[in-house]
């Protein structure tokens, strides 16, 4: 049994992220001490780490939830998983896609400025309809 911070340190997950994880029901609340502090199994830092994986590849919550619910199956199917996995690829595509479009406007705009002019092209071309 680990205390917060140790749970915290072997998971990689902030204890405030921990304790908001606990709030919305993403992990179950771990056991207390007879002092009241939390007590984490290894099991628990693993949910947590695993949380955090999924985190860091930018799932949200809703389905973090759902892939944890899917590993509490016995006759779990890859399936589902791989079809929220590429929906969220699908998602990132678009993201990747509308930042390359970000990228060439400003370098497009910046490109205009004259350095030290009262009326720069940048400026006016935000300021345009």
């Amino acid at each position: 049994m680990l205390p917060i911070g140790k749970a915290s340190v072997q998971s990689g997950v902030n204890i405030e992220t921990i304790r908001y994880y606990e709030r919305e029901g993403i992990v179950s609340k771990p056991g207390r001490s007879t002092s009241g502090r939390r007590l984490y199994t290894t099991d628990e830092v693993a949910k947590l780490r695993f949380v955090k994986r999924c985190r860091d590849l930018g799932f949200p919550i809703a389905i973090i939830q759902t892939f944890l619910s899917l590993t509490a199956k016995k006759d779990r199917s890859c399936g589902e998983v791989k079809i929220l996995a590429e929906d969220h690829l699908v998602e990132i595509n678009a993201k990747i896609e509308n930042l390359v479009h970000l990228r060439e406007a400003l370098q497009s705009l910046s490109k205009n400025c004259d350095a030290g002019t009262a009326s720069c092209p940048m400026l006016v071309a935000l300021m345009s309809d």
